[in-house]
């Protein structure tokens, strides 16, 4: 819960502002946090990897066509940077079976719904390798993807394909789940009772300082701008 807290107070920061500079800040402090994630180095660029890509085409379009120009573009790009890296950081980093938990015990999330979200979670590695299943298969019966053309077609079949899969999945889950009790409605007990620490306070009273930091240091320069403000 420390983390998510701490990944929305730094959310709320970026979308208040549309500035360069707030996320720039906020971007260089969790760029410099990452070794301290614990996150392998192939992992982290992987994951990170596709969100870096869609902030660049986003900021090049928003340079090209907006009204900000190039200053706009960059402000747009590290936005969307500094919310998917505060989002990879804190959730690539939490057990999910930590976090149903925590759902219960500190928000007083029902269990079904904790439940639901933990089994969520330990579902999409399985959709990741069904989404390369997917591919091959394709590959295999000869459909060619090499035009862009073919790989737009390709994408949207081999989505519809995995919607399908997981509505399977997620239906042979339900009923799994009801039955072995998961929906009794009886009272439940926590197996694995985890109070807020020192550390976790601390944790997240960084990420509040680091998000009215960045807002404070914007407002000083004579650089931040409101979001309904433009």
């Amino acid at each position: 819960m420390a983390k998510l807290g701490g990944a929305a107070a730094l959310f709320l920061a970026l979308f208040l502002a549309i500035d360069p500079l707030t996320p720039a800040i906020i971007l260089g402090v969790l760029l410099a946090a990452l070794p301290a994630s614990g996150l392998a180095p192939r992992a982290l660029v992987t994951r990170a990897a596709p969100l870096a890509l869609a902030a660049l085409s986003i900021a090049l379009f928003n340079t090209l066509f907006g009204n900000g120009g190039i200053a706009g573009g960059v402000a747009v790009g590290l936005r969307l940077l500094a919310i998917g890296l505060a989002g990879l950081l804190a959730l690539a980093t939490i057990d999910p079976t930590d976090l149903a938990d925590a759902l219960i015990e500190h928000l007083g999330a029902p269990p079904r719904f904790a439940i639901g979200t933990l089994a969520a979670f330990r579902l999409l590695p399985i959709f990741a390798r069904e989404w390369e299943t997917i591919g091959l298969a394709r590959r295999a019966r000869g459909i060619d993807e090499s035009s862009l053309g073919d790989r737009v077609r390709g994408f949207a079949e081999r989505t519809l394909a995995l919607l399908v899969g997981a509505i399977r999945h997620a239906t042979r889950l339900a009923a799994a789940m009801d039955a072995r009790g998961f929906d009794s409605g009886l009272p439940r007990t926590r197996a694995r009772p985890r109070p807020l620490q020192a550390g976790d306070r601390a944790w997240l009273l960084a990420a509040i300082l680091l998000a009215t930091g960045a807002t404070a240091a914007s407002i000083a320069v004579g650089t931040w701008r409101f979001v309904l403000g433009q």
